[in-house]
């Protein structure tokens, strides 16, 4: 990447990170090119994006234990790398982010996020057993899946978008329930995440692969996706609620699902019978616990109020970023420079001092 570091490093496909419900099965994705997005204001799942970048930007050399790569002065920087890179191209093209960061977790979400930690901790015990045994590959692949989003890279990643001029926000609860409801309301044009959950929030469109469009994952090219909501309403013949209750059925991150009802099946059955309540008691099911407290974080997540004036870009503060990424953190002129140029070529900074976003 660049960076002053003797480490032998190398590019990882980016991870495939699925979380909230999969409704791979019912949406009919379309291919997008990232430029059809330009003047789109477009709210990114932060952690989401962080996570891939931390998973795949790490230190792989013949005897690295798969962490994220570090400056020679100790400071993780695979994060920043990765948020560099990305949203400059992103601004380079016309594009407008707006970065939703995650607030605390809601209650429902308490027993996944109890076997997340319980998997991560498996995961953790395993690393430091193949480090001590000299096993590097092993421990590199369990590395991937103990990154952890600290509050200081949070804060660190705030003050690179900060001096990029890019806006943030802070969620109340979940980061793409927020982006989906400020997108429902009008104050974003889409939500980009990889987790399908943006959907049953609200927002009426959602773009999975902007993250990672170019890049390549088995061996194939990955593309932005562009899902319209109520186009894949329309086409199975569903309302939201509907949409909603079969997703519950399928499984969420507020619960595990009905055993025995998958996507298809569970398609056929919300069609027939309109709800879990009546689904249940046809097949002789019990009615999931808390099933109206799910139903209202979906219809109405918790949110926080956001001025639509502060969504609008700054300005880039080119020496400010040479001081916290080139002085404090080791990047290279050429990682710099790859990055400047990007926002130059668009007209983004103009030779001589800092300029608005998109003042041209």
């Amino acid at each position: 990447f660049g960076i002053s570091t003797n480490a032998n490093l190398h590019i990882l496909s980016p991870l495939v990170i699925v979380m909230g419900c999969n409704l791979r099965d019912l949406a009919s994705p379309q291919n997008i090119e990232l430029e059809s997005l330009s003047g789109k204001r477009v709210g990114v799942d932060a952690f989401l994006t962080a996570f891939q970048f931390l998973t795949t930007i790490r230190d792989r050399s013949p005897q690295g234990d798969g962490g994220p790569l570090k400056a020679e002065n100790g400071k993780v920087v695979s994060h920043l790398m990765g948020f560099l890179n990305r949203t400059t191209m992103l601004l380079s093209k016309g594009i407008k982010p707006v970065f939703i960061f995650d607030g605390e977790s809601p209650d429902l979400k308490a027993d996944e996020l109890a076997i997340r930690r319980a998997r991560r901790d498996e995961a953790k015990k395993i690393h430091e057993e193949a480090l001590a045994a000299g096993d590097f590959s092993l421990a590199q692949k369990m590395a991937q899946r103990i990154m952890h989003y600290s509050p200081e890279m949070v804060q660190e990643t705030k003050q690179l978008l900060d001096l990029l001029g890019v806006p943030w926000v802070d969620a109340k609860a979940e980061g793409e329930g927020q982006a989906a409801v400020m997108a429902a309301m009008g104050q974003l044009d889409a939500v980009a995440t990889q987790d399908w959950d943006a959907l049953l929030y609200g927002t009426p469109i959602l773009i999975r692969n902007m993250m990672t469009d170019g890049t390549k994952q088995h061996g194939r090219l990955v593309h932005a996706q562009k899902i319209n909501l109520e186009e894949l309403l329309e086409e199975h013949e569903l309302t939201k609620s509907q949409l909603i209750d079969l997703a519950i059925m399928i499984g969420t991150d507020f619960h595990p699902g009905i055993r025995g009802i998958g996507p298809k099946t569970g398609l056929k059955l919300i069609k027939l019978h309109g709800t879990i309540e009546e689904i249940c008691a046809v097949k002789d099911k019990e009615v999931p616990e808390r099933l109206d407290e799910i139903r209202e974080i979906f219809h109405n997540h918790p949110s926080n109020d956001v001025d639509s004036e502060s969504l609008e870009p700054g300005t880039i503060n080119v020496e400010g970023l040479k001081q916290f990424l080139q002085v404090e953190r080791q990047f290279s002129q050429r990682r710099m420079d790859n990055a400047l140029d990007k926002l130059r070529e668009a007209g983004l900074i103009r030779e001589g001092g800092q300029t608005s976003l998109f003042s041209f």
